[in-house]
């Protein structure tokens, strides 16, 4: 468990790192993508698995509309990819701080114990993140569905913004 936790925890730096040091927005959005699901990937590991479902599930939807948002404001005929020099020079420079920081971090602070959801409750029949599952469904059901119909109203502004007097990427239709 504790070497799935590290290949998730790289994973998620090496998706930031993605995110951070690509000038196109098509890659970046993939870049965040990858993080937003490797970080609930790491919450599932730690024991919240409700509220890793629930994140995922919102940044699916937030997703949606920045994806939709760069792809219809991108217009670039080539993207620079993370092959590319200049990119390839941010993400070494980038990696390189990160190994700094992490070296830093193990020789001040050590290496630390990392505790799991499982430790709420010694006696507990049922996990801590388990109980937000009914408190969701009941009090903030109004609430979820006021944030997807928001989501979906987003989408349509954002198309709708990025339209302009071209047809922006509705013109393919």
């Amino acid at each position: 468990m504790a070497f799935m936790t590290l290949i998730l925890m790289v994973s998620f730096v090496l998706g930031l790192v993605a995110v951070a040091s690509n000038p196109s927005p098509y890659f970046a959005a993939l870049g965040l993508v990858f993080s937003a699901g490797v970080g609930c990937g790491l919450l599932v590991g730690f024991g919240s698995s409700f509220l890793s479902l629930v994140l995922f599930l919102i940044y699916l939807g937030g997703m949606m509309v920045v994806f939709a948002y760069t792809a219809a404001l991108a217009a670039e005929p080539y993207p620079e990819s993370w092959g590319d020099r200049p990119v390839l020079l941010y993400v070494v420079g980038y990696l390189g701080l990160l190994i700094l920081a992490g070296i830093s971090f193990v020789v001040d602070w050590g290496w630390g114990g990392w505790m799991g959801g499982g430790e709420c409750g010694e006696m507990s029949m049922v996990r801590g993140d388990f109980s937000g599952v009914a408190l969701l469904y009941s009090w903030g059901g109004g609430l979820l569905v006021l944030g997807g119909w928001m989501l979906f109203l987003t989408l349509f502004v954002v198309l709708e913004l990025a339209r302009g007097s071209s047809w922006g990427a509705l013109r393919v239709v």
